[in-house]
């Protein structure tokens, strides 16, 4: 793997997908398999309780710099700043307003939360790590 890093300017052209947060393993951080009781890293293999999944940021973006364009992935508590909350208050949040509005699908992010992210990404310039 190349260990060179740098900065990248560049705009936010658009916001790859609605789920902004997916349940984490607390050891590798990989994506956790969800039932209704426990949980599982198929990494690590890491297992829990269902009720006590940490969750952490993913937020794909299209962006441009002045000559390419770019397909990136921001992860974790960078991304704090811009939800106002972590990942885990946030996920609550969506938690209880699905079960307020009866939505069945509890990947989905509420549409108000996803054109808020769109709102605040979408033409946009940042400077990004890579």
């Amino acid at each position: 793997m190349n260990s060179v890093r740098g900065l990248l300017a560049a705009s936010v052209i658009s916001v790859h997908n609605s789920s902004f947060i997916y349940p984490a393993c607390q050891n590798c951080f990989s994506r956790l398999i969800l039932n209704s009781r426990r949980f599982h890293c198929l990494k690590c293999g890491c297992t829990g309780e269902a009720k006590d999944a940490s969750y952490r940021y993913r937020l794909s973006l299209k962006i441009a710099d002045t000559n390419e364009l770019f397909d990136i992935t921001v992860f974790g508590s960078c991304l704090n700043p811009f939800f106002g909350v972590t990942a885990e208050n946030l996920q609550r949040y969506i938690q209880d307003f699905n079960q307020l509005s009866g939505e069945t699908n509890t990947d989905a992010s509420p549409g108000a939360l996803v054109q808020a992210v769109e709102t605040c990404f979408i033409g946009k310039r940042f400077i990004f790590g890579v």
